[in-house]
């Protein structure tokens, strides 16, 4: 039987959620803010962005591994503080090279946030209720982000962004000293780590790392470039030692049984088709409106915080349908929306008003929140309590990279796109306008072929 304090229990793990979403939602505007401040071209918010994604994705796997053998409590606890000590490196960042590595540190800090978190739901929440409790765990998540990109701006615009990383830090601070406070016993004794593949750990932290990184280097630093063959050669050969010594392990990082489910395959398919537009066009619309709107730059925040709220409304309202119908059924509708947020940029203009970038990204937002909550509903259903931190860990690594994958290719895409108009003699705000056009036809694209996955799913998530 369930314990009846679960939603007690999960108060910690809440607050965590809570954190990383309030600070995502900061930070959402301070790759811009940051490469304007040191003078570097507007491509380099790329690299900030991929920095946290790398690590966020390529960690959570081993981290979620780790929870199961540390227990929930420990790793929630040392990713909170890996997380503080991210962001007080980000305020302190003085050079691209540093702000990196700080961002890096950050995302080390949510890959062992959030599997704990997901897991606490798979595991402790009744069957019944599992897609309320991922709906929860989104409306924490997306809920706190809607204040960051306005009022992130306005500190921006007022103090500078170096106030605001060291609000984010004073917060991340707070929400350690609460949690160290709460008391949850482990459900059963402690593991060591004898057996554990810390050679698979080096291995898939390097192998996702520099997949990221092959569709940026080629679109910013050439495809015929030298540094983009031996990205591209290392991303195989890391490939190759990964399966070799998955096969050989005995306990693997990445659980294989897991994985090759239809389920599995068909959920994340349709995640790096669409989901990788939230954080692509986060940065694309800012960046949008500083070519068109240079005098006007606040109003980005505002419609990016609208999108906040439509993830936030999302997995409210079509999250919990997936537990009295049919969850593919729910995606599609939830994907459709998506991808009428996207059409809404083929109305882009050079005066677009604050009202269509709201609708925009408000619809995108919307869809995203339900794709969210169901797709964890679909892919961690009956995942067993002793494999909980591996599973959702492992979810994590393909869910989170779905996102930076999706900046890889749609950011550069978009900036490279622009320099090349002004190139052929356009100003800077029609060549934005050409660009993000072409960018909403690819991206409606992508939608539709993530609906074809959608429609593919199995009726049973355990197939």
């Amino acid at each position: 039987m369930k314990d009846r304090n679960y939603i007690k229990g999960f108060l910690p793990y809440g607050a965590a959620a809570l954190l990383v979403g309030f600070v995502g939602g900061f930070t959402a505007v301070l790759g811009p803010a940051f490469v304007q401040d040191l003078g570097l071209p507007y491509n380099n918010t790329t690299w900030t962005a991929l920095a946290t994604a790398m690590s966020s994705a390529a960690c959570a796997p081993i981290l979620g591994k780790l929870a199961d053998v540390m227990g929930r409590r420990r790793t929630l606890l040392m990713g909170l503080l890996v997380y503080t000590l991210g962001n007080a490196m980000n305020a302190l960042a003085d050079s691209l090279v540093f702000m990196l590595a700080a961002r890096f540190l950050v995302g080390i800090g949510t890959a062992a946030i959030a599997p704990v978190v997901i897991a606490y739901i798979v595991t402790e929440f009744p069957q019944e209720k599992m897609a309320k409790g991922f709906s929860l765990y989104m409306l924490l998540s997306s809920g706190a982000v809607v204040i960051g990109p306005t009022a992130g701006s306005w500190i921006i615009a007022t103090w500078g962004w170096r106030a605001m990383m060291w609000l984010c830090t004073a917060v991340s601070a707070g929400t350690l000293v609460y949690c160290v406070a709460t008391k949850e016993p482990e459900r059963r004794r402690n593991a060591d780590l004898t057996g554990f593949d810390f050679g698979g750990a080096v291995l898939v932290v390097l192998f996702f790392s520099l997949l990221l990184c092959v569709p940026s280097f080629g679109q910013n630093i050439g495809w015929n470039s030298q540094v983009f063959r031996l990205v591209l050669l290392g991303t195989l050969l890391s490939l190759l030692g990964l399966v070799l010594n998955q096969r050989r392990s005995r306990n693997p990082i990445l659980p294989v049984s897991f994985m090759k489910r239809r389920a599995f395959v068909l959920s994340v398919l349709a995640l790096f088709l669409t989901q990788g537009l939230m954080q692509a066009n986060m940065t694309n619309t800012i960046i949008f409106v500083n070519y068109t709107q240079p005098d006007n730059t606040m109003i980005s925040g505002f419609a990016i915080s609208v999108m906040y709220i439509g993830m936030a409304l999302g997995s409210v309202i079509l999250g919990p349908l997936a537990d009295r119908l049919a969850p593919k059924n729910v995606l599609t509708v939830s994907l459709l929306l998506t991808g009428l947020g996207c059409g809404v940029m083929l109305l882009f203009a050079v005066e677009t008003s604050a009202l269509l970038l709201m609708l925009s990204l408000g619809m995108l937002g919307f869809g995203l929140g339900g794709n969210g909550t169901i797709f964890m509903k679909v892919v961690l259903s009956g995942l067993p309590r002793e494999a909980a931190g591996t599973g959702t860990g492992t979810y994590g690594l393909f869910r989170d990279l779905a996102a930076p994958f999706g900046v890889a290719v749609l950011i550069p895409m978009f900036t490279n796109g622009i320099a090349a108009a002004i190139g052929r003699g356009q100003t800077p705000a029609t060549a934005a306008v050409e660009t993000v056009h072409r960018l909403a036809v690819v991206e409606i694209l992508c939608v539709a072929a993530g609906i074809t996955a959608v429609r593919l799913l199995p009726g049973d998530a355990r197939k």
